[in-house]
């Protein structure tokens, strides 16, 4: 374990101006209250925050940062408290370690509701202080590098946690080389085969090969000192999991990878930046496609370089990344850098990002999600995606997730934009709106004022603003709908009793049962949230009550049927009581019942002799009456039976189920469900179209070839 006079040693190498009685009495609590405990490998418990408090001297960050390093799982595990700590250390640290301790417990990988909730508590942490992320990421860290022992199932669960949550946070807040490194670690943890097997594929290429880093570096070097720009030359193997990650998305073999090494150069000026990528494109070929210029277009955590790739005689590709000392410093520590250290006073890096700032940038997106799925929605789509970087017709720099079409271009200027976005072009050129933007193209949007948001919107958005602003929309528009449908009901069910649905009568109601106006009791109505029956009851009591509908005899379910004739409800159409229905006479067959919109009526048009006039019988029919749902659900865990359970809670039973497409993300099923009558029907819809995992619902109408006359032509039959 390190000793606490190597600890501040290590604090005064960047630091001389360090409280270095401040660490030591944060060293002899910390091994105070942790002196009962040990690890599963054995060794004193203590050891685990010195290393952490190690670490954070890499990256060279103040007193207060590692005082809380040491302090970290005090509170936690120890009989030490908050104002112990408080009192001890004053009250920035204390609020530090609190926020330390509460990261730690929070349950980032729990069902979804408790998850999105726990998001909100990790992005208010940061909102207090980022350092207490930075603590938190480097105590990941060191456990990763720890794992070895731990059971093997924990091992499993914190390596996805940290694939998932931590790794990402890490590369947003720009602090790439501990993203790679605890990607690499969960990978040896989840895919320990893969990973060996990279290794052993490096082995032998090097045996092969000889040491290719450094004849690469050598000519690098010897090209910019032919050119008079002084640089530093360094290079390395990618790490096996982003060796892995390629071979996974572009679906090739290690053999057939080739950029499989980057370099870097640090030069002293900007300018010497981009003279050293014209003495790389003149040395050796670029490869088109694989040019990014940070510099001149930054990312929002202050990372700066230019990237490119280029091909030698023999066809390997090697990545160069070409920045200054400065922008090197940023790249490596990120947002962290704004706290670093050096000869004892604040550095005064230009391109460190204030971390206020970096935050608004990131969360800024958050609050248009209305709920817990849009939430995690909005944090996996702008927290952890890269950035492209596209230019408005005027020159104005819109930076969006990798992955962004133009829809997300046109709401990322203005929600506006978004909703009356009819076309595209890029570059000049006209393209499909679901075309992937990339770095550097001019995106030019069309609009129209007749213009709505659509409905498949939603599938070729990426961008949680996006997303959110077009379901607002869209959840506007169906309201609207609702208003005018709920209109009629409370007209129809106030006529009923002889009454007006005047508009002082329907506020009246509205207030009764605690809506805010007329027009959202309307649109409850329209929705099935409340029905036109339950308005008039709280208005006119004594003229609302009537008799319970009777029950319905199976057998005489239909009226207009003679008892001993036999009957079928289409299967084009499967209607149901409360529709209007006609029965098509089959000699030897009985009666078949369509609806009276089924399109298959058609046939019959010229055979009237065949029609036969119906209904449903008034009253309470039995759920018997099976209906094929066409449903969309979520690929994840425990979807499936959340919705099966929905339904059960509609008092509908399932009588089949078939999947008929899988993709990665969703599942489309068709469900035979056993419903009463109509109402029952659009409750039960209604109720499965209102869960956040469920993308479509709709009545499904089959594809039938139907029997036909003798002479007649047989018909398909196609409604969805």
């Amino acid at each position: 374990m390190l000793d606490v006079e190597d600890l501040i040693a290590l604090v005064r190498a960047y630091n001389p101006r360090t409280d270095a009685d401040l660490i030591r009495r944060a060293y002899a609590y910390g091994a105070e209250m942790h002196a009962d405990q040990t690890r599963r490998s054995g060794e004193p418990y203590f050891t685990h925050p010195v290393e952490v408090a190690s670490l954070l001297t890499e990256q060279r960050l103040d007193d207060a940062t590692i005082v809380t390093a040491l302090l970290h799982d005090t509170i936690e595990d120890t009989r030490s408290t908050y104002a112990g700590v408080e009192e001890g250390f004053g009250t920035e640290i204390a609020e530090m370690v609190d926020g330390v301790t509460k990261l730690t417990n929070l349950e980032l990988s729990s069902t979804e509701t408790k998850q999105a909730e726990n998001f909100r508590k990790l992005f208010v942490a940061m909102s207090k202080d980022l350092r207490v992320i930075l603590v938190k990421l480097t105590d990941r860290l060191h456990n990763m590098r720890t794992i070895r022992h731990m059971a093997a199932h924990k091992q499993a669960q914190k390596a996805h946690e940290t694939m998932e949550i931590y790794a990402p946070l890490a590369g947003r807040m720009g602090m790439q080389w501990m993203r790679e490194e605890l990607e690499d670690l969960c990978f040896a943890v989840i895919n320990p085969e893969a990973r060996n097997s990279i290794l052993r594929r490096f082995v032998t290429l090097q045996r092969e090969a000889g040491d290719v880093i450094r004849r690469i570096t050598d000519d690098i070097e010897s090209e910019l000192e032919r050119a008079e720009i002084e640089a530093t030359v360094m290079g390395r193997a990618k790490r096996p999991f982003s060796i892995w990650r390629k071979m996974e998305e572009k679906e090739i073999g290690f053999s057939r990878l080739s950029d499989i090494y980057g370099f870097r150069i640090i030069t002293h000026s900007e300018e010497d930046c981009y003279r050293a990528l014209g003495v790389i494109h003149q040395r050796w070929k670029s490869v088109p496609g694989r040019f990014k210029d940070y510099i001149s277009q930054p990312k929002s955590n202050g990372y700066r370089s230019i990237h490119t790739t280029v091909s030698g005689r023999d066809g390997k590709k090697v990545e160069v990344q070409i920045r200054t000392r400065e922008m090197h410093e940023v790249a490596e520590r990120g947002v962290a850098a704004h706290w670093s250290y050096r000869d004892g006073v604040r550095a005064e890096n230009r391109f460190a990002v204030d971390p206020a700032e970096w935050l608004r940038s990131v969360t800024e997106r958050f609050d248009d999600a209305s709920d817990n799925a849009e939430f995690l929605e909005a944090v996996k789509l702008e927290m952890y995606t890269d950035q492209v970087f596209c230019f408005t017709p005027k020159g104005d720099v819109i930076k969006l997730p990798k992955g962004a079409t133009p829809i997300d271009f046109a709401y990322a200027i203005h929600t506006r934009i978004g909703h009356r976005t009819v076309a595209a072009k890029v570059d000049g050129m006209r393209v499909p709106l679901w075309t992937r933007l990339r770095n550097g193209q001019s995106v030019e949007v069309v609009t129209a004022e007749a213009q709505s948001p659509q409905a498949t919107w939603i599938d070729i958005a990426t961008t949680g603003r996006a997303k959110s602003a077009i379901r607002r929309a869209l959840k506007a528009e169906r309201r609207v709908g609702h208003v005018r449908l709920g209109r009629e009901l409370a007209r129809a069910a106030f006529a009923q009793v002889g009454k007006r649905a005047t508009e002082k009568a329907l506020g009246t109601a509205a207030a009764a049962l605690g809506h805010d106006d007329e027009e959202d009791l309307l649109a409850a109505i329209g929705a099935s949230e409340i029905s036109a029956r339950t308005v008039v009851a709280e208005l006119f009591p004594e003229l609302a009550k009537a008799p319970p509908a009777p029950d319905v005899d199976a057998g005489k379910a239909i009226v207009g049927l003679d008892p001993a004739a036999h009957y079928d409800r289409a299967p084009c159409c499967q209607p149901v009581p409360g529709e209007r229905i006609v029965g098509i006479t089959n000699k030897g067959h009985g009666v078949t019942i369509h609806a009276i919109d089924c399109p298959r009526m058609a046939e019959f048009e010229d055979q009237t002799d065949r029609w036969v006039d119906l209904h449903w019988s008034p009253g309470h029919h039995a759920a018997r009456n099976a209906v094929t749902l066409d449903m969309t659900i979520s690929n994840a865990p425990g979807v499936l039976g959340r919705v099966c359970l929905l339904i059960a809670e509609q008092n509908a039973n399932i009588s089949d189920l078939r999947f008929v497409d899988r993709k990665p993300d969703f599942f489309r099923l068709l469900i035979d469900v056993d419903v009463r009558d109509h109402e029952h029907l659009h409750s039960l819809m209604l109720a499965a179209d209102t869960d956040s995992d469920v993308a479509q619902v709709r009545r499904h109408r089959a594809r039938l070839t139907h029997r036909t006359p003798p002479g007649a032509t047989p018909t398909t039959v196609t409604r969805a």
